[in-house]
């Protein structure tokens, strides 16, 4: 596993639950600020294996931003049993985590 990998890994089994971070927060924390896009690679990729919270981690607008709708709704889901808030236009609410 290459470095960024590993760290990113180690980031995101880290991410406490009830808690909510971005793609773009990740890859700044695992130290390769314009890295957002590699963080959703390893996601995408390892959260099984790892055993990652995968849920946990949303785009910089707040969004879900997996692709389908299914997956959208799971993701929906895990987090509000989580007690995360959302605003009304769906987005998480990121204020809450600065």
């Amino acid at each position: 596993m290459q470095p960024f990998t590993a760290e990113v890994v180690r980031i995101l089994k880290e991410i406490p639950e009830g808690y909510v971070v971005t793609y773009g927060q990740v890859a700044r924390m695992a130290g390769s600020p314009r890295a957002a896009r590699q963080v959703v690679r390893i996601l995408h990729t390892m959260s099984e294996k790892h055993g990652l919270p995968w849920h946990r981690v949303v785009n910089a607008r707040g969004e879900i931003a997996v692709p389908d709708e299914d997956s959208k709704e799971l993701q929906r889901m895990l987090l509000q049993g989580e007690d995360v808030e959302f605003l009304s236009d769906g987005r998480v609410n990121l204020s809450v985590f600065e």
